[in-house]
C-alpha cells in the first residue's frame, strides 16, 4: 500500500511542479522527494506510529487543487472569525490564499505578515529557516516540503509588540474532489518581540480531504509568543500537523492546541530550548467521539541550563474513539537547573473508548526538577455525589463534570474572546450541549 501511495504522489508532483512559483525551494523539494522514494510512509512497525495506522490516508489518492479556490459560504467563514476581537486575518481555501476573504488590520512598522506566494526573493534567506537540515522525519513532512506552495510568513522585528492577534484560517474540502493542502507557516520573532498567532483549521461539512500542515516558530532572545492551533476539520477529513519551536535566551512560547474534528488527526510538536532562560508551556485538549482517532506526540529538548517546560494535555473520549498521547522530555547533560513538568489526564465516557498514553523523561543532568505522569479513568463518583446532594440530577451532573474536566486546559488563554469561543466549541462537542451551556452562561 505504501509503495502505491508513493508512486501516486511522485506522479502527482510531476503535474504539480508546473505551478510552482518559489525557485529557492528547489533543493528542499528534491531532498523531500528522495526521502519519500527511499522511506515510504510509516507503518505500525515504526515506533513513533505504533498506535496510529495511516492506511486510511495512504489508500486515498489525494490531489492538489489546480483551479481557482472553491467558493465558500460567507456565513461559514464568518463563523470561524472572532467577531468581537480585532484580528489581522489571512484566509486560505484548499491551501490557496484568498485576498477577498482576508481582512487586514494596521500592524506596527516593520512587521511582515504575508502569504508565501507574495514573498519577495529578498526574504529567501528567512524562508530558508523553514527547511533546516534534518527536519524531514517521515513521509508527511516530505509531502509538505515537496508540495508546499503557499502558507504564511510572519516576521516581527526586534523590540516590536503586535497587540492584535494574527489569525490564519484554513478552510478545506470540495464536493467533487479529494484534495490535499500542504501549508507551510513561519513565525519569526526578533529580540524582545511579542505576538499572538492563531491557526484555525476547518472543513466544509461532509467532505473528505487531507490537511498536512507544518509550522516553524523561531523565538529570539527575550521574545514572547502566544500560539493557538484550533483543529475543527470535517468528520471525514484527515489532519496531520507538525509544529517545530526553537527558542533562544529568556524567550517564552505558550502553545495551546485544541483537536475536535477529523476522522484521523495527528499532531507533532517538537521544541528545542537552545539557550538559558528559555521557557515553553504546552497545553493540549482533544475530544473524540464515534470512531475518531487522534494522536498527539510531543518532544521537548532542554539543551542548556535554566530552561523550563510545563506540559499539560487532557482528553475526553466517547463512542468507539481512540486517542494516543506520547510526550517525551529530554534533559541534556549540560542542562543543569532545568525544570520540566508533564502530565496527561484522560476521561473515558464509554466502555468502548480507548487511550494509549506514554509520558517519557530522559534525564542526563543531576541538578533538575522534573516530573511526569498520566491518568486514565471515568468521572469521579465523589464529585457526582457532591453535585447530586445539592439538587443537581445525575444526568446534568455528569455533563457538568465532563465540561469542567475539559475546560481546565483553556483557563490560561489571555484573550477572553478566544477563551469563550473555545469554551463554546468544547460544549458543542460534549454530550448534553444545551445543559452545559445553560449552566455555564
Amino acid at each position: 500500500m505504501s509503495e502505491a501511495a508513493v508512486s501516486h504522489y511522485l506522479a502527482e508532483y510531476e503535474q504539480f511542479r508546473d505551478t510552482l512559483t518559489a525557485p529557492w525551494f528547489a533543493q528542499p523539494r528534491a531532498a523531500a522527494l528522495d526521502f519519500l522514494r527511499t522511506n515510504g510512509f510509516p507503518s505500525r512497525r515504526t515506533e513513533q506510529w505504533k498506535y496510529t495506522d495511516v492506511t486510511p490516508i495512504t489508500r486515498k489518492k489525494f490531489t492538489v487543487g489546480r483551479s481557482a479556490p472553491a467558493a465558500v459560504d460567507d456565513a461559514f467563514v464568518d463563523s470561524l472569525r472572532f467577531s468581537r476581537l480585532d484580528c489581522h486575518e489571512l484566509v486560505f481555501i484548499n491551501g490557496s490564499f484568498s485576498a477577498a476573504l482576508s481582512r487586514n488590520e494596521p500592524l506596527p512598522e516593520g512587521v511582515a505578515v504575508q502569504p508565501l506566494q507574495s514573498v519577495k526573493p529578498d526574504d529567501a534567506l528567512l524562508l530558508d529557516s523553514c527547511f533546516v537540515d534534518g527536519e524531514i522525519k517521515n513521509a508527511f513532512s516530505a509531502l509538505n516540503t515537496a508540495f508546499v506552495n503557499d502558507g504564511v510568513l510572519i516576521h516581527v522585528p526586534d523590540n516590536t509588540e503586535v497587540a492584535i492577534p494574527i489569525h490564519i484560517i484554513y478552510i478545506s474540502g470540495q464536493a467533487d474532489a479529494t484534495l490535499m493542502s500542504n501549508p507551510r507557516n513561519l513565525v519569526a520573532l526578533g529580540r524582545n518581540a511579542g505576538a499572538s498567532v492563531i491557526e484555525s483549521f476547518a472543513g466544509i461539512p461532509d467532505t473528505e480531504y487531507l490537511t498536512n500542515n507544518h509550522t516553524a516558530i523561531l523565538g529570539r532572545a527575550g521574545s514572547r509568543l502566544d500560539y493557538y492551533s484550533i483543529q475543527q476539520e470535517s468528520q471525514r477529513a484527515y489532519h496531520i500537523g507538525n509544529t517545530r519551536i526553537r527558542q533562544q535566551a529568556d524567550s517564552r512560547v505558550d502553545c495551546h492546541t485544541l483537536s475536535l474534528g477529523g476522522k484521523l488527526a495527528r499532531s507533532d510538536i517538537d521544541v528545542e530550548l537552545d539557550e538559558p532562560g528559555a521557557e515553553v508551556k504546552l497545553n493540549g485538549l482533544y475530544l473524540t467521539n464515534n470512531r475518531q482517532h487522534v494522536d498527539n506526540h510531543t518532544l521537548v529538548e532542554h539543551k542548556q541550563p535554566h530552561t523550563t517546560s510545563h506540559e499539560h494535555f487532557r482528553g475526553v473520549m466517547n463512542g468507539h474513539s481512540r486517542a494516543v498521547f506520547n510526550g517525551k522530555v529530554i534533559v541534556h547533560e549540560q542542562a543543569q537547573k532545568t525544570e520540566a513538568h508533564q502530565s496527561n489526564a484522560n476521561l473515558l465516557l464509554s466502555g468502548n473508548a480507548e487511550v494509549d498514553t506514554k509520558p517519557e523523561l530522559e534525564i542526563y543532568a543531576d541538578d533538575v526538577k522534573c516530573s511526569h505522569g498520566a491518568t486514565v479513568g471515568q468521572l469521579d463518583e465523589n464529585m457526582l455525589f457532591y453535585l447530586r446532594s445539592r439538587g443537581v440530577d445525575e444526568h446534568t451532573a455528569r455533563s457538568l463534570l465532563t465540561y469542567a474536566f475539559a475546560e481546565e486546559i483553556i483557563r490560561d488563554i489571555r484573550f477572553p474572546e478566544i477563551r469563550e469561543r473555545l469554551e463554546h466549541s468544547i460544549a458543542g462537542e460534549l454530550p448534553d450541549t444545551d445543559l452545559i451551556e445553560e449552566f455555564v452562561k
